[in-house]
């Protein structure tokens, strides 16, 4: 899906990053982005997560060109906006989280349209191509009006690389939708991925850029306040959770527990969060068990990434 050979290490490059839009009326200047060091490697899926108001989309805007940044430098694809704007906007393809479907066209006729915009040549169209990857190729000459609100959505996704673009950006792609559908986005997400596009997600669900995401970047009030592997990210909040359910009622936790840290949840469940580095389930066990309880029941919980970006954004 690449338009080119030449290939550059990074997808995305942003240093120094800076967005203040100017006071109105009765609202002081706001700084949105403040100086934002950024880096999408070629072929990561990438999440972009932060909490409402992180600057999340004015970031997303600025790489679509729809908002001018104040200060900083951006480049896409070796492209430098301030220089050569066109060329970012032919190698990033952007799917709003609105709808923004034509309902005068079928899906084939959008598809299309769209790329005669870009100015694709007609025998250098994959319409056909992308359908078939949003799995709409049997509705393909349907009338966009007549689509589901999915189906709408998986055209957005198509209707965003009829340029080939070698960087896709989906800002909540599955916002609203049934957990089915939601799941067959993934899936067509992954697909896009391996097939060498780069990218970039951004997310309310955290379970969803945990299931998808290689590297996640997190911002919180304009600022960058973690960017790593997955993996990297999971092991700074080393921590495990256990409840196990014992065989009869207990009215406080068993002196030896105490200094452990279980705590007592119910009349029978006893609950230890614990980092799994300084404590061995065979541990946990026995501390239980040298009280004479039958354990009936075991429920282990690992850190995900719900847990460090709550955490991040507490502290930020």
């Amino acid at each position: 899906m690449l338009q080119t050979t030449d290939q550059p290490a990074n997808a995305i490059e942003i240093r120094g990053l800076v967005k203040t839009y100017p006071p109105m009326r009765k609202h002081p200047a706001h700084t949105a982005l403040d100086g934002i060091d950024l880096t999408v490697p070629r072929g990561s899926l990438f999440g972009l997560l932060g909490p409402n108001g992180a600057g999340k989309s004015t970031l997303i805007n600025i790489l679509g060109y729809l908002t001018l940044k104040t200060s900083g430098h951006v480049w896409v694809w070796d492209a430098d906006l301030d220089e050569n704007p066109r060329r970012v906007q032919s190698a990033i393809g952007i799917v709003p989280q609105e709808l923004t479907i034509d309902t005068f066209f079928t899906a084939r006729e959008l598809l299309e349209f769209q790329a005669g915009l870009h100015g694709v040549p007609r025998k250098e169209r994959i319409t056909d191509y992308l359908l078939d990857l949003v799995e709409l190729s049997d509705m393909a000459d349907v009338s966009t009006r007549a689509l589901s609100g999915g189906m709408q959505r998986r055209l957005m996704v198509a209707k965003a690389m009829v340029h080939r673009p070698p960087v896709l950006v989906l800002d909540e792609p599955t916002a609203g939708v049934d957990v089915d559908l939601r799941h067959s986005l993934w899936e067509q997400i992954r697909k896009m991925n391996e097939s060498g596009t780069t990218i970039v997600l951004t997310t309310h669900y955290l379970e969803e850029a945990q299931a998808l995401c290689d590297t996640v970047a997190i911002l919180d009030e304009g600022k960058l306040i973690a960017c790593d592997t997955k993996e990297n990210l999971l092991k700074t909040l080393d921590n495990k959770r256990i409840t196990i359910t014992v065989d009869r009622d207990l009215h406080d936790v068993p002196p030896n527990l105490r200094p452990h840290g279980w705590v007592l949840e119910g009349t029978r469940k006893l609950t230890l969060s614990e980092r799994p580095s300084r404590l061995s389930m065979g541990q946990m066990l026995l501390s239980v068990q040298v009280n004479g309880l039958n354990i009936v029941d075991i429920v282990t919980q690992e850190t995900d990434l719900e847990d460090v970006f709550l955490k991040m954004t507490k502290s930020a």
